[in-house]
């Protein structure tokens, strides 16, 4: 007989049944529940515990000078933030939090301001309860990112702030969290700051410059993670990792770069200057070693405000006249030896006067092509102008173009304003573009035209090249982790914007312009330079030539060594009233800037500086003679004695140094210890060892070594005796 009794075992499995029913009912039910009713609150809980798409930012890319030297790099800094409601999830939590900033919130606000200085403790206290009170849209209380300070930190003090009581907790628990941001940092501060560009610090976007430029590549690429909270503690999890931004490796010289900033600043504070503008540029490749942009501030100092240098376009002034006589040149219509008649310096065109800027001495009289840009004269180039392209002044203009004056150099720099050289155009109805009998003889001298100073220097620089035009370069290399990865080659613009004979030509005239015209002052004693002046009158800030006081613009452009270029300058100054003088005042800095790079450039050795036919032994003081021979030796020069041991360990030898014609002659002599020995010809160290060993206090007067004492020489010491020794 079966001992399974199916009456009492089926209604124990029907029980059993029915509360494993109920309990699949009951959560079904509770997941509903959840799902409906109670999402909101829970999709706010999974978003604090998890993220799936954290965007992982990579490190930027640095900007270096063209020697390797740091300009521009990333630091990080801190956006610091509280979340009021972080670690009160329920009842017990919530009393738990306001008992922790009850006891603590007077200790934080007093660390805050011995941090925050600015900012006091009661300050502080006042902003954090806003946050804790402020109700938020879901109806909660308390803030979840309150900025507790309204500025990055850098890492210093984010660590500091990390410390105080509450933030030091986890994110989780005391609330305190953080955005981190890449700053940008510049080791030279303000050098070449315009060029090297800034960035918007609240969004990491680049602003301006070299950073704008090459901003794809200095930034590089996002990464992705996941974020999980395991355990009470987050974490990260790495699903795409972030791709550093490249380095870039500009044309930039700090050390040329810095020289021309400050001989700019020098000469803007002799003159008053508003504005100054200078640029650098090696002649074969066009890359831009220098470019200064000083524009004087409401403090009167002088900052990097605006890229002038290829944004600010003006009439160039008389630097313009080279291009005009180089189209003349180019297309044969005179040569140097064609004369001028310049008369007394003032000559009607076509109704206006134009004169030379001495008239009023009488002016230059008959003058030929050359003379007349070595002095400058506007007679002298608005007449030739005037005469051969008068009838067609379309092919003058054309001939700008060729000569590359009027070319867009396509710059990587954003604010970069093409030149504005206009054809003529008689029957347009716009004032502007109007070209009447006036315009080619005044365009010829400088005005009527718009060029940046980036342009006239790039033009210069072909002339200094041969005829050939190189776009001017800011950037050599994209380097990643220490690799080349792309490589920016020179560039030519115009392989030839002239003629031969045309180029050599204009590059003799340029070199006897300052030589022995108005250029002067950029000379140099040791080198050749080449180049020419410019002074015009700008508009000033009412946008006429005549309403208020008078602005120029003064200007020289060139090159050195004129005989072998390397380097071509622009040099350009903005100042109110007189006096103005382009070769005087731009001159003048054009020439501290050549001096100043040249200098650097040079390899000095001794032997450079010997004369062969001069003795090369130096003047060697009577005293401690060992020392003597221990530098001589080093210093190669011979002596009649050597000596045993070490120099540095033995005892001093006293004596007598001769200098004859190929060596030194060193003699020994002896010194007792209870008389004053003979101290002329030592230096004042040896002479008061020597007294002050045998406590014989020493005096001295004057410098040099010694030329006579006070005691004689062979004196018994006494004690208490005094000596003086006189010195020349």
């Amino acid at each position: 007989m079966s001992k399974f009794s199916t009456d009492k075992v089926m209604p124990r499995y029907f029980a059993i049944a029915v509360v494993l029913t109920l309990i699949g009912f009951a959560i079904i039910g509770k997941a509903m529940y959840i799902m409906t009713i109670k999402k909101d609150y829970w999709t706010q809980v999974a978003s604090r515990l998890k993220r799936d798409s954290v965007s992982v930012k990579p490190n930027r890319g640095n900007i270096l000078s063209c020697d390797g030297q740091l300009m521009a790099s990333s630091i990080p800094e801190y956006k610091l933030f509280i979340d009021f409601q972080a670690g009160a999830t329920d009842s017990v939590g919530n009393h738990k939090r306001d008992s922790l900033w009850q006891e603590n919130i007077d200790t934080i606000c007093h660390e805050l301001n011995q941090i925050f200085p600015s900012r006091s403790a009661e300050e502080f206290k006042t902003h954090l309860l806003e946050g804790k009170k402020k109700v938020m849209k879901n109806g909660t209380v308390g803030a979840r990112h309150w900025a507790i300070w309204p500025r990055r930190v850098d890492y210093n003090t984010f660590c500091e702030v990390r410390k105080l009581p509450i933030f030091c907790e986890r994110p989780g628990v005391g609330g305190f969290h953080w955005e981190e941001f890449n700053a940008r940092r510049k080791p030279f501060t303000t050098l070449a700051r315009r060029t090297i560009g800034d960035l918007f610090g609240e969004i990491d976007s680049a602003k301006n410059g070299l950073e704008l430029a090459f901003d794809k590549e200095l930034r590089g690429t996002n990464g992705l993670m996941h974020r999980r909270k395991v355990l009470q503690k987050y974490l990260d999890i790495p699903v795409l990792n972030p791709v550093d931004g490249c380095d870039i490796i500009t044309t930039i010289d700090v050390g040329m770069q810095d020289l021309a900033e400050r001989a700019v600043i020098e000469e803007l504070k002799e003159i008053n200057g508003e504005m100054g503008v200078a640029i650098l540029m090696e002649v074969k490749t066009g890359d831009v070693k220098a470019i200064v942009n000083m524009t004087r501030g409401g403090d009167g100092e002088y900052y990097e405000m605006v890229n002038n240098a290829i944004s600010y376009r003006c009439e160039p002034g008389s630097v313009f006249k080279v291009a005009s006589f180089l189209v003349a040149l180019d297309d044969g219509v005179v040569d140097t030896s064609f004369v001028i008649h310049t008369g007394s310096g003032v000559m009607e065109m076509h109704g206006r006067p134009m004169k030379d800027h001495n008239w009023r001495r009488g002016g230059y009289q008959d003058i030929n092509v050359a003379r007349a840009l070595e002095v400058s004269s506007n007679i002298g180039v608005s007449y030739v102008i005037d005469k051969y392209y008068g009838s067609n002044p379309k092919k003058y203009v054309e001939g700008l173009y060729r000569v590359g004056i009027h070319e867009d150099l396509k710059l990587p720099l954003m604010g970069y304003h093409t030149p504005s050289i206009r054809m003529p155009d008689t029957k347009t109805t716009d004032r502007s573009k109007y070209w009447s009998k006036t315009t080619l003889p005044w365009m010829s001298i400088g005005y009527e035209t718009q060029i940046a100073p980036i342009n006239t220097i790039a033009f210069y620089n072909a002339i200094a090249n041969d005829g050939k035009m190189m776009q001017p370069r800011f950037v050599k290399q994209l380097v990643k982790d220490g690799q080349v990865i792309k490589e920016y080659e020179p560039v030519v613009l115009k392989e030839q914007i002239a003629k031969p004979k045309a180029i050599k030509t204009m590059q003799t005239i340029l070199e006897h312009v300052v030589s022995q015209g108005l250029g002067k002052k950029a000379g140099s004693k040791s080198f050749k330079v080449a180049g020419k002046t410019g002074t015009a009158q700008v508009a000033d800030q009412y946008g006429g030539y005549h309403s208020g006081t008078t602005r120029y613009w003064l200007s020289f452009a060139g090159y050195f060594p004129a005989d072998n270029p390397r380097y071509s300058c622009i040099v350009c100054l903005k100042k109110s009233g007189l006096p103005a003088s382009g070769g005087g005042m731009s001159g003048v800095v054009f020439h501290h800037i050549a001096e100043g790079v040249m200098a650097q450039n040079l390899k000095l050795s001794v032997e450079d500086a010997r004369d062969t036919t001069s003795r090369f032994i130096p003047d060697v003081k009577n005293g401690n003679i060992m020392a003597a021979d221990y530098v001589l030796g080093h210093l190669g020069v011979k002596t009649n004695v050597n000596w045993d041991g070490s120099y540095a360990n033995g005892n001093p030898v006293w004596g007598t140094a001769v200098p004859q014609a190929k060596n030194v002659q060193l003699t020994q002599i002896s010194t007792q210890r209870n008389i004053i020995p003979d101290l002329t010809g030592m230096g004042a160290r040896d002479a008061v060892y020597l007294l002050e060993s045998r406590g014989v206090k020493a005096i001295i007067k004057g410098r040099g070594k010694v030329k006579s004492q006070s005691i004689y020489s062979g004196t018994s010491i006494k004690q208490g005796m005094a000596c003086e020794l006189y010195m020349e």
